[in-house]
């Protein structure tokens, strides 16, 4: 009688700068060390981020379907009760895919702080003014960097600058600017400023699809990690990387109402898909790239402080130095200012011991989204990985070196000095 043994196939150490990071990612790990404490900023930081991002899509949405080419959009912030009511695909009990086992219309958390804000219940003008509100304003400027850094990848894009594009948005400018003979006499003088703006509200959409099934995934992620059912980092990071694949075929297109017709833009029919249209571009432009922040540091372009390419632009989360600016090439301040009315009592607690006052939260927690996003990048190269390349626990010695050399490809990204890989490693980054 024989017994059936297996070895399990084994690479020399990396010789990498990241080495460690990369045995771990080996071993089905995540770039942020498995700690608890680490795994508890993320979870509540996603929670946090969940419920602004509730709004974020719905207003998205909004501007991209019915604001559309409003020359003077004063009020594109003023979300109607039909987009806090719009169902979340990813949510409640007529979900295409249920994600999240809560709602599907605007979190109460959400709906609760428009009502209120900071302040006390006042008319919406009167927030709005004080700035007592959900800061869009973040959102747009993620919307714009994935814009700007066009050719990423997909379909999606190079389709904004086809001719079948190009005679759809003519087909819903005409219509928008119906009867307006100023502003139709203006896109006669000036198509390709009209068509841009249009290219523009089509990220809308792509944004807001992109976040409309990223919200629900957080939510649900909070409420497993209170049940006890996520609890360590690779958990965390696992999930993602089956929601990415468990949605990565969700629609991306653009729709615009016009006095009660559909004006299909970007058909569903082209087929664009969430994962290569719009979450992958996504990660690229603001986590990656974005670009250089304004108002806090003067660039030397002369010294090459300022890339000549765009590819090689690095200042997004990734590389945010939060300390001294809490800023970016896309400013979380904005998106910290709005996590913090929704973070989760043990965050609150854990910030309490370890803040230098309460006006420290904000830094402390914009640290906390670094490493939760460092997370969700995990879980793109792992996903990446599966997709592209070979199971982490291949026998083949060829794969797993081919898999070895996509991790490397990939941290090579963070050897630049700006990058906080090494930073997020310790739990004394605060």
């Amino acid at each position: 009688m024989t017994t059936a043994t297996t070895t399990k196939t084994v690479l020399p150490p990396s010789q990498h700068e990241f080495a460690d990071i990369i045995h771990r990612l080996e071993a089905g790990g995540a770039m942020l060390p498995d700690t608890p404490e680490n795994l508890m900023q993320i979870i509540g930081l996603y929670k946090a981020y969940a419920v602004p991002m509730d709004f974020y899509w719905r207003d998205l949405l909004y501007i991209a379907e019915r604001v559309f080419l409003d020359p003077l959009p004063a009020f594109k912030y003023f979300i109607p009760k039909e987009y806090l009511d719009l169902h979340n695909h990813y949510a409640g009990d007529d979900a295409d895919l249920r994600i999240w086992r809560g709602i599907a219309t605007a979190h109460p958390e959400l709906l609760a702080f428009m009502e209120k804000g900071e302040t006390f219940k006042m008319p919406k003008l009167f927030h709005h003014l004080w700035h007592d509100r959900i800061n869009m304003e973040f959102a747009e400027e993620c919307m714009r960097a994935m814009l700007w850094h066009r050719g990423m990848g997909g379909q999606f894009d190079p389709y904004l600058d086809s001719d079948e594009y190009k005679a759809n948005a003519d087909r819903a400018i005409k219509a928008y600017f119906k009867n307006n003979l100023p502003m139709l006499g203006l896109y006669k003088l000036f198509p390709d400023l009209f068509l841009e703006q249009c290219r523009q509200m089509s990220y809308y959409a792509n944004l807001g699809l992109f976040w409309e099934i990223m919200a629900p995934v957080f939510f649900e992620m909070s409420d497993l990690y209170d049940e006890g059912k996520i609890a360590s980092v690779p958990d965390a990071m696992n999930f993602l990387v089956n929601g990415i694949f468990a949605i990565a075929g969700r629609p991306i297109y653009h729709h615009v109402y016009i006095r009660g017709e559909c004006y299909e833009i970007i058909p569903k029919s082209k087929g664009f898909m969430w994962l290569y249209e719009a979450a992958l571009p996504y990660i690229e432009a603001v986590f990656y790239r974005t670009s250089p922040f304004r108002g806090t540091k003067s660039y030397n372009a002369q010294a090459k402080e300022v890339p000549d390419e765009q590819k090689d632009f690095h200042f997004g989360i990734l590389y945010a130095d939060v300390f001294p600016v809490g800023t970016a090439g896309i400013p979380p301040t904005l998106l910290m200012q709005d996590m913090l009315h929704f973070l989760p009592p043990y965050l609150v607690d854990y910030y309490r011991k370890h803040c230098r006052g309460e006006d420290d939260m904000l830094i402390q927690l914009g640290i906390s989204f670094q490493r939760s996003m460092y997370c969700v990048t995990s879980a793109v190269i792992q996903a990446l990985r599966a997709a592209l390349l070979y199971p982490l626990d291949d026998p083949n010695p060829k794969h797993l070196e081919a898999n070895r050399a996509f991790f490397e490809s990939q941290l090579d990204r963070f050897k630049r000095p700006e990058a906080r890989l090494r930073n997020i490693q310790s739990q004394d980054y605060r």
